[in-house]
């Protein structure tokens, strides 16, 4: 999934605490990546959309390149 998105050029989001981490930090070892946003799986929908919109709001993508965020805040 983070070649994917890499290639897209796009952020990943997804709900994967337990390996996305250490796969980010490998995978950005040797490529870039446009970002990656964890969101807990008990966090309300409506929370989840309201983060992602403040994140795209308040931040371009050169702030995301190799960055990885955990939802909540």
């Amino acid at each position: 999934m983070l070649t994917i998105a890499a290639q897209d050029k796009r952020i990943l989001v997804t709900h994967d605490r337990k390996t996305m981490p250490k796969e980010f930090g490998e995978f950005i070892v040797s490529r870039n990546s446009y970002g990656v946003i964890v969101i807990a799986q008990h966090l309300p929908v409506r929370e989840a959309i309201n983060g992602i919109i403040m994140i795209w709001e308040v931040s371009t993508a050169e702030e995301w390149l190799n960055q990885i965020m955990t939802l909540p805040l």
